[in-house]
């Protein structure tokens, strides 16, 4: 038989893990509030159009793209993934990228169907994710998803910082590295919606077989009642 003290420990260890999970303060948290706060760093330094702004706004993406993966690493090893936490770590990370890429464009960086292939197809993905969870389908991240996502993220603050460092020609390497992530976005996302459709197939035949039994045993319940 379970203890009092036993029964209040396992009470008090249940009410830790959900005020954990609710809490916004936790340190992967606040990595993913400072990532979203140095959105808008990035935009105005960008918006200065100077070689120092432009650099500048390259190392402060770099430094908000590293809080992206220090977040994810110390909520594992933390054990302190948290509701706010699911949310707002992708948020973040679109924030950042879609911002970013708008105002390559603007300052003249970047083709406009280049950066509306690649927010359509952000917007595409969520979406199926949003649908997934609904119908109880499971998407992990792809290896060309998250290849995807390396690249982007070495392209765009090349792209922005534009002048050569240290004789190194980044910004052509930036647009060949985009070109590379842009490939690995559209197959990555025709992966995906054929992952979602065969992971529901199983879904629903698995319903269905379990369906079956059940409604002979109602039936065969109803028939012994009469």
């Amino acid at each position: 038989m379970t203890t009092p003290s036993e029964t209040t420990k396992a009470t008090e260890t249940a009410a830790g893990q959900n005020s954990s999970e609710f809490s916004l303060t936790t340190t992967p948290n606040l990595l993913t509030m400072l990532r979203m706060l140095l959105v808008p760093v990035v935009v105005m330094l960008m918006y200065r159009r100077t070689p120092e702004s432009d650099l500048a706004a390259a190392i402060v993406f770099g430094v908000a793209s590293i809080t992206d993966y220090f977040d994810g690493y110390l909520a594992r090893v933390q054990k302190s993934v948290s509701v706010y936490g699911k949310l707002m770590d992708p948020l973040a990370d679109k924030f950042l990228v879609v911002s970013s890429l708008i105002m390559l464009q603007e300052i003249g960086r970047l083709n406009a169907v280049i950066v509306m292939v690649l927010v359509c197809r952000e917007l595409a993905i969520t979406g199926l994710r949003a649908l997934a969870s609904a119908e109880g389908v499971i998407m992990s991240a792809s290896p060309s998803a998250k290849w995807k996502t390396a690249t982007q993220m070495v392209a765009i603050p090349f792209m922005m910082a534009r002048e050569p460092l240290f004789g190194i020609p980044i910004y052509p390497i930036g647009k060949v590295l985009l070109g590379i992530s842009i490939t690995l976005s559209l197959g990555s996302a025709v992966s995906y919606v054929v992952e979602f459709f065969k992971k529901l197939k199983i879904i629903r035949a698995l319903g269905s077989k379990l369906k079956g039994p059940r409604r002979r045993r109602r039936a065969a319940a109803s028939g012994s009642g009469e």
